[in-house]
């Protein structure tokens, strides 16, 4: 399973690719505006260079016109870019195009498993399920994730299943679980990952071994 940063910090992308924790990031419309301080696309340009795998960038346009325009000109930014497209009627033919003209495609607002399909058929290599947002609503956010797995292995559908906002680390592993070829989560998160009291516990008395050690044999 791959893990990508849904962030546009060029901060945490740094952090993560530094820790070799990094398969790729994901952005929004929303997180680029919090983050960039010139225009979008140099910040695109600027992750690009941070992090060696996809950058996932959407489209601004919900038309079939502006969401080909808006697909082709974000991957002229790199061959990283991996094209966000909304999951709606007048998206799909945008997506079939540029998929046509060889560019990795990626369906968002994904949110049962007959979307899911209609979004592989269409040409999308992932789709973006929003964990939070289902669990949020009263649905099984984590469910719905092991339905679209199941969904596309029965169809031999070549689609992944690109997990969002799992909310916390027990529904990250769950997402694993589920099937999901990659979660996307917060940097803060992802730093959460590493936490557990009772590695903080078995820290302290590694060290206070450690120092004891270092009491009987001052030398070594």
């Amino acid at each position: 399973m791959k893990l990508y940063l849904a962030t546009a910090s060029t901060d945490d992308v740094a952090w993560g690719a530094a820790h070799g924790m990094l398969d790729g990031v994901i952005t929004t419309p929303g997180l680029l505006v919090d983050e960039a301080d010139s225009d979008a696309r140099s910040h695109l340009s600027e992750l690009c260079r941070l992090v060696h795998g996809p950058i996932f960038a959407a489209v601004y346009a919900v038309d079939a016109a502006g969401a080909y325009r808006d697909g082709k000109e974000l991957a002229k930014l790199s061959d990283q870019i991996v094209v966000q497209l909304p999951l709606l009627e007048e998206t799909l033919g945008a997506m079939r195009r540029l998929q046509a003209d060889g560019i990795r495609v990626s369906a968002t607002h994904v949110y049962n498993s007959a979307q899911g399909l209609i979004a592989a058929r269409a040409g999308a290599s992932s789709v973006v399920t929003a964990v939070d947002r289902l669990d949020a609503a009263g649905h099984d956010g984590v469910a719905m994730i092991a339905e679209l797995h199941a969904a596309f292995d029965a169809s031999d559908a070549e689609c992944d299943v690109i997990a969002l906002n799992a909310a916390t680390p027990a529904r990250f592993g769950a997402c694993a679980l589920a099937g999901a070829d990659a979660v996307a989560l917060s940097a803060d998160l992802c730093r959460a990952l590493l936490v557990h009291p009772l590695t903080d516990r078995g820290i302290d008395e590694f060290l206070g071994d450690v120092a004891r050690l270092r009491r009987a044999w001052p030398s070594s």
